[in-house]
């Protein structure tokens, strides 16, 4: 959920900690790694009640302060691997075979998410983190059905 939502990098995700939820405010910090700026976004009630979920019930009691971590022995923070191998099998059970499936599809998603619903390129792109508008055009991917039908939209109609 936080890396479809928040259109997070798949080490934005492994490095959140525990002090990165601010449960009173409802809040939650992600460091971005290119920009290395902090961002701050609303923790949504379906978000929280998930995160809250997994940390009551699926993840191991240890020492880390990062909130994903593996749940078989070694316990420790969440691998790139694992991260790309967990996101990629739960799409498969969901039946969604993107061309490359894992977190970073996510973002993308994203992205393409935001834009549908009307956001500027700018506001997705700081949305995402991006310095460079650029960046976020090739996250952006245009409705190339929406506008095929706009495209052949019957002029004769409004006479």
């Amino acid at each position: 959920m936080l890396l479809i939502v928040y259109g997070l990098r798949s080490l934005e995700l492994r490095r959140l900690r525990l002090e990165d939820v601010d449960w009173e405010q409802e809040l939650i910090r992600v460091t971005r790694f290119k920009s290395r700026c902090v961002q701050v976004y609303p923790l949504s009630d379906s978000l929280g009640e998930a995160l809250l979920r997994y940390l009551k019930e699926a993840r191991p009691l240890t020492q880390y302060r990062e909130v994903f971590l593996t749940r078989r022995a070694p316990i420790q923070p969440l691998s790139s691997s694992g991260l790309v191998n967990l996101v990629a099998r739960r799409m498969q059970r969901l039946g969604i075979l993107p061309k490359h499936p894992g977190p970073h599809s996510l973002r993308h998603a994203c992205a393409t998410h935001l834009l549908t619903q009307g956001l500027s390129i700018k506001e997705i792109g700081d949305h995402l983190g991006h310095r460079d508008p650029d960046s976020t055009l090739t996250y952006a991917k245009v409705d190339l059905a929406a506008l095929r039908r706009v495209a052949d939209f019957n002029l004769e109609v409004l006479e």
